[in-house]
């Protein structure tokens, strides 16, 4: 499934935040995102908590043809990707937080874990990319509750097709 994509994504939940040097992490991330939107097109929003900033308001700016956003001061990231989600529709999400996984499932959008997202973003070097619908362990999936259990779900229908869009 070609096509371009807009995705949003939750900045330090993709990188992690035990990293000696943040910055240098942060700058690495947004090269390889830089990248990757190269490659493929899609429209791309990362947001990152702005608490060791200078401004009291949120912070946008366009690097590299990347929408990069900075919350404002005491402000999580969470906050500005949910209000993102809640305006816009048919966006995928990348975050393995699963306030903000049901928050885009219920607007609209697709979640897709920081791991599967990686595992898309640096392809493993023997090629053996996890297939979709391949158990991992970040992804939530919520418990089935009806209909035939040999057929996937609704979700994970869609979380393949946004898979195989990545």
């Amino acid at each position: 499934m070609g096509g371009r994509k807009r995705l949003l994504i939750d900045g330090y939940n993709l990188t992690g935040i035990q990293h000696p040097d943040l910055e240098r992490e942060r700058d690495s991330l947004l090269g390889l995102l830089r990248e990757y939107r190269k490659r493929t097109g899609h429209e791309i929003t990362v947001v990152f908590d702005g608490w060791g900033g200078s401004s009291h308001s949120e912070s946008r700016m366009v690097l590299g043809g990347l929408n990069v956003i900075y919350s404002r001061i005491g402000e999580k990231a969470d906050i500005v990707i949910k209000n993102i989600l809640q305006k816009d529709a048919g966006i995928i999400l990348v975050s393995s937080d699963r306030e903000l996984q049901n928050a885009a499932w219920a607007h609209g959008s697709v979640a897709v874990s920081s791991g599967l997202f990686a595992k898309k973003l640096l392809p493993d070097e023997s090629g053996d990319e996890q297939e979709p619908g391949e158990e991992d362990e970040e992804e939530y999936m919520p418990p089935r509750r009806a209909g035939n259990p040999r057929q996937p779900s609704k979700r994970q229908k869609a979380l393949e097709r946004a898979l195989k869009g990545l």
